[in-house]
Protein backbone atom coordinates (compact mmCIF):
# COMPACT_ATOMS: atom_id res chain seq x y z
CA UNK A 1 0.00 0.00 0.00
CA UNK A 2 1.30 3.43 -1.18
CA UNK A 3 2.93 5.57 1.62
CA UNK A 4 0.00 8.70 2.10
CA UNK A 5 1.46 12.01 0.49
CA UNK A 6 3.30 13.80 4.06
CA UNK A 7 2.13 17.40 2.79
CA UNK A 8 -1.62 15.83 3.43
CA UNK A 9 -0.68 14.68 5.99
CA UNK A 10 0.47 17.98 7.44
CA UNK A 11 -2.14 19.97 6.24
CA UNK A 12 -4.92 17.96 7.95
CA UNK A 13 -2.79 18.25 10.94
CA UNK A 14 -2.40 22.09 10.75
CA UNK A 15 -6.37 21.98 10.06
CA UNK A 16 -6.86 20.71 13.39
CA UNK A 17 -4.33 22.41 15.04
CA UNK A 18 -5.29 25.54 13.91
CA UNK A 19 -9.21 25.02 14.70
CA UNK A 20 -7.88 23.89 18.54
CA UNK A 21 -5.54 26.76 18.68
CA UNK A 22 -8.30 29.45 17.90
CA UNK A 23 -10.89 27.65 20.09
CA UNK A 24 -8.27 27.85 23.23
CA UNK A 25 -7.44 31.56 22.30
CA UNK A 26 -11.76 32.33 21.91
CA UNK A 27 -12.39 30.65 25.08
CA UNK A 28 -9.68 32.54 27.34
CA UNK A 29 -10.33 35.89 26.05
CA UNK A 30 -13.66 36.57 24.62
CA UNK A 31 -14.99 38.20 27.94
CA UNK A 32 -12.39 39.46 29.27
CA UNK A 33 -10.02 40.96 26.18
CA UNK A 34 -11.58 41.16 22.79
CA UNK A 35 -8.46 42.92 21.73
CA UNK A 36 -6.45 40.51 22.67
CA UNK A 37 -7.66 37.96 20.18
CA UNK A 38 -7.59 40.70 17.94
CA UNK A 39 -4.00 40.86 18.00
CA UNK A 40 -3.54 36.78 18.18
CA UNK A 41 -5.91 36.85 14.85
CA UNK A 42 -3.98 39.81 12.97
CA UNK A 43 -0.54 37.99 14.02
CA UNK A 44 -1.07 34.80 12.92
CA UNK A 45 -2.71 35.15 9.51
CA UNK A 46 0.06 36.76 8.58
CA UNK A 47 0.97 33.41 8.14
CA UNK A 48 -1.31 32.67 5.53
CA UNK A 49 -0.72 36.15 4.15
CA UNK A 50 2.66 35.02 3.35
CA UNK A 51 1.71 31.56 1.64
CA UNK A 52 -0.69 33.43 -0.06
CA UNK A 53 1.79 36.05 -0.84
CA UNK A 54 4.46 33.78 -2.28
CA UNK A 55 1.65 31.90 -4.75
CA UNK A 56 0.68 35.39 -6.51
CA UNK A 57 4.51 35.85 -7.05
CA UNK A 58 4.20 32.18 -8.98
CA UNK A 59 1.07 32.59 -10.89
CA UNK A 60 1.84 35.23 -13.36
CA UNK A 61 5.07 33.67 -14.73
CA UNK A 62 3.31 30.44 -14.40
CA UNK A 63 0.22 31.70 -16.37
CA UNK A 64 2.12 33.89 -19.09
CA UNK A 65 4.99 31.33 -19.74
CA UNK A 66 2.99 28.16 -19.55
CA UNK A 67 0.01 29.56 -21.95
CA UNK A 68 2.44 31.24 -24.32
CA UNK A 69 3.94 28.17 -25.32
CA UNK A 70 0.65 26.14 -25.34
CA UNK A 71 -0.61 28.26 -27.91
CA UNK A 72 2.88 28.10 -29.53
CA UNK A 73 2.55 24.31 -29.67
CA UNK A 74 -1.08 24.25 -30.99
CA UNK A 75 0.47 25.31 -34.07
CA UNK A 76 -1.98 28.14 -35.83
CA UNK A 77 -4.89 30.37 -35.02
CA UNK A 78 -7.66 27.63 -36.25
CA UNK A 79 -6.39 25.36 -33.88
CA UNK A 80 -6.29 27.97 -30.76
CA UNK A 81 -10.64 28.99 -32.03
CA UNK A 82 -11.55 24.99 -31.97
CA UNK A 83 -10.21 24.73 -28.97
CA UNK A 84 -11.52 27.77 -27.02
CA UNK A 85 -14.78 26.92 -28.63
CA UNK A 86 -15.27 24.03 -27.06
CA UNK A 87 -14.01 25.53 -23.73
CA UNK A 88 -16.02 27.94 -23.92
CA UNK A 89 -18.51 26.20 -24.87
CA UNK A 90 -18.19 23.78 -21.32
CA UNK A 91 -17.40 26.52 -19.27
CA UNK A 92 -20.77 28.82 -20.22
CA UNK A 93 -22.79 25.23 -19.73
CA UNK A 94 -20.85 24.88 -16.49
CA UNK A 95 -21.78 28.28 -14.84
CA UNK A 96 -25.55 28.27 -16.25
CA UNK A 97 -25.41 24.86 -14.30
CA UNK A 98 -24.31 26.46 -11.27
CA UNK A 99 -26.49 29.08 -10.91
CA UNK A 100 -29.63 27.46 -11.94
CA UNK A 101 -28.73 25.28 -9.08
CA UNK A 102 -28.27 27.83 -6.55
CA UNK A 103 -31.70 29.05 -7.33
CA UNK A 104 -33.52 25.88 -7.41
CA UNK A 105 -32.25 25.00 -3.92
CA UNK A 106 -32.87 28.13 -2.79
CA UNK A 107 -36.30 28.36 -3.72
CA UNK A 108 -36.51 24.00 -2.44
CA UNK A 109 -34.66 25.18 1.29
CA UNK A 110 -35.62 28.87 1.83
CA UNK A 111 -33.10 29.28 3.92
CA UNK A 112 -33.78 32.95 4.30
CA UNK A 113 -37.30 32.05 5.95
CA UNK A 114 -35.84 30.20 9.14
CA UNK A 115 -33.39 32.42 9.88
CA UNK A 116 -33.48 33.32 13.40
CA UNK A 117 -30.93 36.68 13.16
CA UNK A 118 -32.18 40.42 13.46
CA UNK A 119 -32.18 41.80 10.16
CA UNK A 120 -29.37 45.52 9.58
CA UNK A 121 -31.07 48.42 8.40
CA UNK A 122 -31.96 48.03 4.79
CA UNK A 123 -29.45 51.10 4.35
CA UNK A 124 -26.69 49.72 6.17
CA UNK A 125 -22.92 49.70 4.89
CA UNK A 126 -22.00 45.55 4.53
CA UNK A 127 -18.03 47.02 3.55
CA UNK A 128 -17.78 45.25 0.22
CA UNK A 129 -16.39 47.16 -2.11
CA UNK A 130 -18.18 47.76 -5.23
CA UNK A 131 -17.63 47.84 -8.60
CA UNK A 132 -19.79 49.46 -11.52
CA UNK A 133 -21.28 46.54 -13.84
CA UNK A 134 -21.11 47.78 -17.36
CA UNK A 135 -19.17 46.92 -20.69
CA UNK A 136 -16.56 49.38 -20.10
CA UNK A 137 -15.63 47.83 -16.87
CA UNK A 138 -15.57 44.52 -18.23
CA UNK A 139 -13.11 45.71 -21.20
CA UNK A 140 -10.72 47.33 -18.37
CA UNK A 141 -11.01 43.92 -17.06
CA UNK A 142 -10.47 41.81 -19.86
CA UNK A 143 -8.12 44.37 -21.90
CA UNK A 144 -4.46 45.17 -20.23
CA UNK A 145 -2.79 48.56 -20.83
CA UNK A 146 -0.05 47.34 -19.70
CA UNK A 147 1.42 43.65 -19.14
CA UNK A 148 3.55 44.42 -16.60
CA UNK A 149 0.89 46.54 -15.19
CA UNK A 150 -1.36 42.94 -15.60
CA UNK A 151 1.44 40.97 -13.48
CA UNK A 152 2.45 43.03 -11.42
CA UNK A 153 -1.61 42.88 -10.03
CA UNK A 154 -2.51 39.77 -11.16
CA UNK A 155 -4.60 40.26 -13.18
CA UNK A 156 -5.04 36.78 -14.81
CA UNK A 157 -7.87 37.69 -17.72
CA UNK A 158 -5.28 40.39 -19.10
CA UNK A 159 -2.42 38.05 -18.53
CA UNK A 160 -4.36 35.87 -20.33
CA UNK A 161 -5.88 37.72 -23.19
CA UNK A 162 -1.69 39.12 -23.93
CA UNK A 163 -0.61 35.41 -23.90
CA UNK A 164 -3.16 34.64 -26.46
CA UNK A 165 -1.83 37.22 -29.38
CA UNK A 166 1.81 36.72 -28.00
CA UNK A 167 1.70 32.75 -28.85
CA UNK A 168 -0.64 33.36 -31.62
CA UNK A 169 2.42 35.35 -32.92
CA UNK A 170 5.23 32.95 -31.59
CA UNK A 171 3.46 30.57 -33.88
CA UNK A 172 2.73 32.54 -37.13
CA UNK A 173 6.61 33.18 -37.21
CA UNK A 174 7.61 29.42 -36.79
CA UNK A 175 11.05 29.17 -36.16
CA UNK A 176 12.42 32.27 -35.57
CA UNK A 177 10.04 32.10 -32.47
CA UNK A 178 12.01 28.84 -31.64
CA UNK A 179 14.36 30.00 -29.12
CA UNK A 180 11.61 32.64 -27.31
CA UNK A 181 9.34 29.19 -27.41
CA UNK A 182 12.27 27.34 -25.62
CA UNK A 183 12.64 29.94 -22.86
CA UNK A 184 9.98 30.14 -21.54
CA UNK A 185 9.10 26.18 -21.31
CA UNK A 186 12.54 26.38 -19.48
CA UNK A 187 10.43 29.37 -17.27
CA UNK A 188 7.49 27.15 -16.49
CA UNK A 189 9.57 24.61 -15.63
CA UNK A 190 11.71 26.88 -13.23
CA UNK A 191 8.33 28.05 -11.44
CA UNK A 192 7.03 24.81 -11.06
CA UNK A 193 9.89 23.72 -9.08
CA UNK A 194 9.66 27.42 -7.15
CA UNK A 195 6.12 25.95 -6.64
CA UNK A 196 7.43 22.58 -4.89
CA UNK A 197 9.81 25.11 -2.31
CA UNK A 198 6.70 27.21 -1.81
CA UNK A 199 4.03 24.37 -1.26
CA UNK A 200 6.40 23.71 2.23
CA UNK A 201 4.89 26.73 3.57
CA UNK A 202 1.55 25.73 3.17
CA UNK A 203 0.46 23.65 6.59
CA UNK A 204 1.34 26.96 8.27
CA UNK A 205 -0.93 29.13 5.94
CA UNK A 206 -3.45 26.49 6.85
CA UNK A 207 -3.10 26.41 10.99
CA UNK A 208 -2.57 30.50 10.72
CA UNK A 209 -6.33 30.62 8.33
CA UNK A 210 -8.16 28.53 10.83
CA UNK A 211 -6.75 29.54 13.80
CA UNK A 212 -7.65 33.12 12.83
CA UNK A 213 -11.45 32.68 11.66
CA UNK A 214 -12.22 30.25 15.04
CA UNK A 215 -10.63 32.70 17.42
CA UNK A 216 -12.33 35.94 15.95
CA UNK A 217 -15.78 34.13 15.03
CA UNK A 218 -15.52 31.27 17.53
CA UNK A 219 -16.73 27.82 17.56
CA UNK A 220 -20.34 29.55 18.14
CA UNK A 221 -20.62 31.04 14.52
CA UNK A 222 -21.23 27.19 13.42
CA UNK A 223 -24.14 26.79 15.78
CA UNK A 224 -25.94 30.23 14.98
CA UNK A 225 -25.23 29.68 10.70
CA UNK A 226 -25.28 25.94 10.93
CA UNK A 227 -28.86 25.59 8.86
CA UNK A 228 -27.48 28.03 6.21
CA UNK A 229 -23.73 26.42 6.24
CA UNK A 230 -25.57 22.80 5.97
CA UNK A 231 -27.50 23.57 3.20
CA UNK A 232 -24.85 25.69 1.09
CA UNK A 233 -22.56 22.71 1.22
CA UNK A 234 -25.59 20.00 0.19
CA UNK A 235 -25.64 22.63 -2.68
CA UNK A 236 -21.54 22.11 -3.21
CA UNK A 237 -22.08 18.50 -2.78
CA UNK A 238 -25.02 18.36 -5.60
CA UNK A 239 -22.97 20.56 -7.92
CA UNK A 240 -20.33 17.97 -7.39
CA UNK A 241 -22.10 15.31 -8.37
CA UNK A 242 -23.39 16.98 -11.61
CA UNK A 243 -20.20 17.74 -12.42
CA UNK A 244 -18.94 14.34 -12.00
CA UNK A 245 -21.93 12.89 -14.12
CA UNK A 246 -21.37 15.25 -16.77
CA UNK A 247 -16.93 14.79 -16.84
CA UNK A 248 -18.07 11.05 -16.76
CA UNK A 249 -20.32 11.38 -19.64
CA UNK A 250 -16.88 11.83 -21.79
CA UNK A 251 -13.89 10.91 -19.56
CA UNK A 252 -16.12 7.56 -18.80
CA UNK A 253 -14.54 5.55 -15.91
CA UNK A 254 -11.20 8.09 -15.87
CA UNK A 255 -13.53 10.55 -14.00
CA UNK A 256 -12.60 8.60 -10.53
CA UNK A 257 -8.94 8.30 -11.03
CA UNK A 258 -9.16 12.13 -11.79
CA UNK A 259 -10.89 13.05 -8.78
CA UNK A 260 -8.63 11.38 -6.78
CA UNK A 261 -5.35 12.51 -8.14
CA UNK A 262 -7.40 16.19 -7.68
CA UNK A 263 -7.40 15.34 -3.73
CA UNK A 264 -4.54 17.29 -2.74
CA UNK A 265 -5.14 20.46 -4.74
CA UNK A 266 -8.85 20.17 -3.49
CA UNK A 267 -7.28 20.11 0.05
CA UNK A 268 -5.09 22.93 -0.42
CA UNK A 269 -7.85 25.08 -2.12
CA UNK A 270 -9.99 24.26 0.72
CA UNK A 271 -7.92 25.16 4.08
CA UNK A 272 -6.79 27.93 2.63
CA UNK A 273 -10.22 29.54 0.71
CA UNK A 274 -7.95 30.54 -2.38
CA UNK A 275 -8.72 28.52 -5.77
CA UNK A 276 -4.74 30.23 -6.60
CA UNK A 277 -3.13 28.65 -3.53
CA UNK A 278 -4.31 25.40 -6.00
CA UNK A 279 -3.32 26.65 -9.29
CA UNK A 280 0.18 24.90 -9.40
CA UNK A 281 -0.73 21.80 -7.82
CA UNK A 282 -3.74 21.54 -10.28
CA UNK A 283 -1.91 22.14 -13.37
CA UNK A 284 1.05 19.50 -12.20
CA UNK A 285 -1.84 16.82 -11.30
CA UNK A 286 -3.66 17.49 -14.96
CA UNK A 287 -0.31 16.62 -16.60
CA UNK A 288 0.57 13.68 -14.70
CA UNK A 289 -3.56 12.26 -15.23
CA UNK A 290 -2.43 12.45 -18.50
CA UNK A 291 -3.95 15.50 -20.02
CA UNK A 292 -2.60 17.07 -22.79
CA UNK A 293 0.32 19.93 -21.40
CA UNK A 294 -0.78 22.22 -24.17
CA UNK A 295 -4.46 21.78 -22.75
CA UNK A 296 -3.85 22.72 -19.54
CA UNK A 297 -1.51 25.40 -20.31
CA UNK A 298 -4.79 26.86 -22.58
CA UNK A 299 -7.87 25.64 -20.11
CA UNK A 300 -6.59 26.56 -17.02
CA UNK A 301 -5.74 29.96 -17.21
CA UNK A 302 -9.10 30.99 -18.73
CA UNK A 303 -11.39 28.59 -16.35
CA UNK A 304 -10.01 31.02 -13.10
CA UNK A 305 -11.45 33.79 -14.88
CA UNK A 306 -14.54 32.13 -16.68
CA UNK A 307 -15.19 28.86 -14.74
CA UNK A 308 -15.72 29.56 -11.15
CA UNK A 309 -18.58 27.06 -10.53
CA UNK A 310 -18.47 26.44 -6.87
CA UNK A 311 -18.60 30.78 -6.77
CA UNK A 312 -21.69 31.15 -9.46
CA UNK A 313 -23.95 28.96 -7.33
CA UNK A 314 -22.72 30.65 -3.99
CA UNK A 315 -24.07 34.16 -5.97
CA UNK A 316 -27.65 32.54 -6.93
CA UNK A 317 -27.67 30.63 -3.41
CA UNK A 318 -26.81 34.33 -1.29
CA UNK A 319 -28.67 36.62 -3.75
CA UNK A 320 -31.61 35.25 -3.35
CA UNK A 321 -31.06 33.84 1.08
CA UNK A 322 -31.04 37.98 1.52
CA UNK A 323 -34.57 38.67 -0.59
CA UNK A 324 -36.16 35.76 1.15
CA UNK A 325 -34.54 36.99 4.62
CA UNK A 326 -35.78 40.69 4.39
CA UNK A 327 -39.46 39.08 2.81
CA UNK A 328 -39.40 40.39 -0.70
CA UNK A 329 -40.38 38.04 -3.12
CA UNK A 330 -39.48 37.15 -6.32
CA UNK A 331 -41.29 36.34 -9.03
CA UNK A 332 -39.56 33.19 -11.64
CA UNK A 333 -39.46 35.43 -14.28
CA UNK A 334 -36.98 38.14 -12.03
CA UNK A 335 -35.03 35.20 -10.91
CA UNK A 336 -34.23 33.86 -14.21
CA UNK A 337 -33.00 37.17 -14.88
CA UNK A 338 -30.68 38.11 -11.88
CA UNK A 339 -29.11 34.46 -12.85
CA UNK A 340 -28.38 36.07 -15.99
CA UNK A 341 -26.99 39.15 -14.76
CA UNK A 342 -24.70 37.26 -12.10
CA UNK A 343 -23.72 35.20 -15.19
CA UNK A 344 -22.73 38.02 -17.36
CA UNK A 345 -21.46 40.41 -14.87
CA UNK A 346 -19.30 37.67 -12.98
CA UNK A 347 -16.83 37.32 -15.97
CA UNK A 348 -16.03 41.28 -15.58
CA UNK A 349 -14.51 41.35 -11.96
CA UNK A 350 -11.40 38.63 -12.40
CA UNK A 351 -8.64 39.35 -10.02
CA UNK A 352 -10.93 41.55 -7.75
CA UNK A 353 -10.66 40.35 -4.02
CA UNK A 354 -14.16 38.72 -2.34
CA UNK A 355 -15.13 38.86 -5.96
CA UNK A 356 -18.55 36.83 -5.26
CA UNK A 357 -19.42 39.20 -2.68
CA UNK A 358 -18.68 41.97 -4.80
CA UNK A 359 -20.73 40.91 -7.97
CA UNK A 360 -23.42 39.88 -5.57
CA UNK A 361 -22.84 43.52 -3.82
CA UNK A 362 -23.60 45.17 -7.70
CA UNK A 363 -26.47 43.04 -8.66
CA UNK A 364 -28.82 43.51 -5.00
CA UNK A 365 -29.58 47.00 -5.82
CA UNK A 366 -31.06 46.31 -9.53
CA UNK A 367 -33.33 44.15 -8.04
CA UNK A 368 -34.42 46.33 -4.88
CA UNK A 369 -32.37 43.90 -2.61
CA UNK A 370 -30.82 46.15 0.34
CA UNK A 371 -27.28 45.36 0.00
CA UNK A 372 -27.20 45.53 3.63
CA UNK A 373 -28.10 41.63 3.92
CA UNK A 374 -24.78 40.86 3.02
CA UNK A 375 -23.93 41.80 6.77
CA UNK A 376 -25.56 38.23 7.11
CA UNK A 377 -23.15 36.37 5.54
CA UNK A 378 -20.06 38.18 6.58
CA UNK A 379 -18.88 36.28 9.79
CA UNK A 380 -19.29 33.26 7.68
CA UNK A 381 -18.02 34.01 4.53
CA UNK A 382 -14.82 32.81 5.16
CA UNK A 383 -16.04 29.37 5.79
CA UNK A 384 -18.59 29.26 2.64
CA UNK A 385 -15.11 30.54 0.93
CA UNK A 386 -13.35 27.41 1.55
CA UNK A 387 -16.22 25.40 -0.18
CA UNK A 388 -16.17 27.83 -3.22
CA UNK A 389 -12.43 27.48 -3.38
CA UNK A 390 -12.77 23.73 -3.58
CA UNK A 391 -15.49 23.43 -6.11
CA UNK A 392 -13.74 25.64 -8.30
CA UNK A 393 -10.97 23.58 -8.26
CA UNK A 394 -12.57 20.46 -9.67
CA UNK A 395 -14.69 22.20 -11.93
CA UNK A 396 -11.93 23.76 -13.78
CA UNK A 397 -9.95 20.00 -13.06
CA UNK A 398 -12.77 18.24 -14.71
CA UNK A 399 -13.27 20.83 -17.78
CA UNK A 400 -9.20 20.34 -18.56
CA UNK A 401 -9.86 16.87 -18.71
CA UNK A 402 -12.85 16.90 -20.78
CA UNK A 403 -10.97 19.21 -23.73
CA UNK A 404 -8.09 16.79 -23.88
CA UNK A 405 -10.26 14.17 -24.63
CA UNK A 406 -12.38 16.02 -27.03
CA UNK A 407 -9.35 16.74 -28.70
CA UNK A 408 -8.14 12.86 -28.38
CA UNK A 409 -5.22 13.87 -26.66
CA UNK A 410 -5.96 12.40 -23.01
CA UNK A 411 -3.58 9.62 -21.94
CA UNK A 412 -4.48 8.67 -18.52
CA UNK A 413 -1.64 6.89 -16.82
CA UNK A 414 -2.17 3.34 -14.92
CA UNK A 415 -3.89 3.32 -11.93
CA UNK A 416 -0.35 1.96 -10.39
CA UNK A 417 1.22 5.48 -11.00
CA UNK A 418 -1.35 7.28 -9.01
CA UNK A 419 -0.01 10.02 -6.25
CA UNK A 420 -2.71 12.08 -4.92
CA UNK A 421 -0.32 14.73 -3.31
CA UNK A 422 0.06 18.08 -3.84
CA UNK A 423 3.72 17.76 -4.45
CA UNK A 424 5.18 14.99 -7.28
CA UNK A 425 7.76 13.16 -5.23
Amino acid sequence: MKRPNRLTLFIFGAMLLGIFTGWLVSNAYRTTSPATIKIFSDNISLLTDMFLLLIKMIIAPLVFSTLVVGVAKLGDLKAVGRIGGKTMLWFVSASLISLFLGMVLVNVLKPGLSLSLPLPPVNADAGVAHESISLKVFLHHLIPHSIIDAMATNEILQIVVFALFFGVGAAAIGEKAAPVIHLLDSVAHIMLKVTGYVMHFAPLAVFGALASVIATQGLSVLYVYLKFIAQFYLGLALLWLVLTVAGGLVLRGAIFPLLKRMAGPVIMAFSTASSEAAYPGTMEQLEAFGCDKKIVSFVLPLGYSFNLDGSMMYMTFASLFIAQAYGIPLTLDRQVTMLLVLMLTSKGIAGVPRASLVVIAGTLPMFHIPEGGLILLLAIDHLLDMGRSATNVVGNAIAAAVVSKWEGLLRPLPASTYNNGIEQR
